[in-house]
């Protein structure tokens, strides 16, 4: 699933509940990061602490080796917070390979190491903070935007539940960011789009902001993950958007 936004954490501290937050990968046997809390943590303001707790964490002792490197150089990035690669990983509880798969395998263990898709950012004190998927990156006029950054954001207003950005195609910048939203029951029919586009401006560079939001209950997996590619086929299509679009507006019978 997606790296859970700091807005959910701080939510879920504010109704008493300790929060253990892990990263795995099918690939990798167990759970090879931990967002270990540190001492001075429990006295931060509420957001920091959910900022701070927000992060993947950092490498466990079972996982022998785990860097963010540039996936074209394989070069460290430096623990800015700032510079992003992706994570790579390798030791005794990766898989061996793909079944019956020897080109996909060869691909995700170039270089020797295993490339996981995820995008991230090494912070200073050496904690590991995943910013995307590398497939779920949205490219706008030749500048990179983080669905999850987007995401994060719309977390933070009162009326989302869930929240989904992908790319959707634009004739002139390449692609833009879309939303699909799933609002909280009491506020169905109360926020508009341009409410929550509004919402984003006041946080993010306006070109981060989604260009279209559409109000509907997200796909999931039998295991709750939010299913992107089924977003990605709705907001590549115009016709999709249109009768979504079509349909939010026509008032309730």
């Amino acid at each position: 699933g997606s790296p859970p936004p700091a807005a959910i954490l701080q939510a879920i501290a504010a109704m008493g509940f300790d929060v253990d937050h892990v990263y795995g990968i099918t690939e990798v046997s167990g759970t090879p990061v931990s967002c270990v809390q540190q001492p001075g943590w429990a006295t931060a303001p509420a957001a920091d602490r959910a900022r701070l707790q927000a992060r993947q964490g950092v490498r466990a002792a079972a996982l022998e080796q785990l860097r963010v490197l540039h996936p074209d150089t394989l070069q460290p990035v430096p623990a800015d917070g700032v510079t992003a690669g992706e994570i790579m990983v390798r030791g005794n509880t990766v898989m061996k390979g793909y079944l019956k798969n020897p080109g996909a395998t060869a691909k995700a263990f170039a270089g020797g190491w295993f490339h996981t898709g995820d995008i991230a950012v090494l912070h200073p004190d050496g904690y590991v903070q995943i910013t995307d998927r590398s497939k779920d990156v949205i490219i706008s006029g030749g500048e990179n935007i983080s669905s999850v950054e987007v995401e994060d954001v719309l977390h933070r207003h009162p009326a989302v539940l869930l929240a989904a950005v992908v790319a959707q195609p634009d004739e002139r910048w390449g692609e833009v960011p879309c939303a699909f939203v799933e609002l909280k029951p009491e506020a169905v029919g109360s926020v508009s789009a341009e409410e929550l586009i509004d919402f984003c401006r006041t946080h993010l560079a306006r070109f981060k902001c989604p260009r279209q939001v559409v109000f509907d209950l997200l796909p999931r997996t039998a295991t709750g993950k939010i299913q992107k590619f089924r977003l990605r086929e709705i907001a590549g299509s115009r016709e999709a958007i249109t009768r979504l679009a079509q349909v939010q507006a026509e008032p309730a019978g």
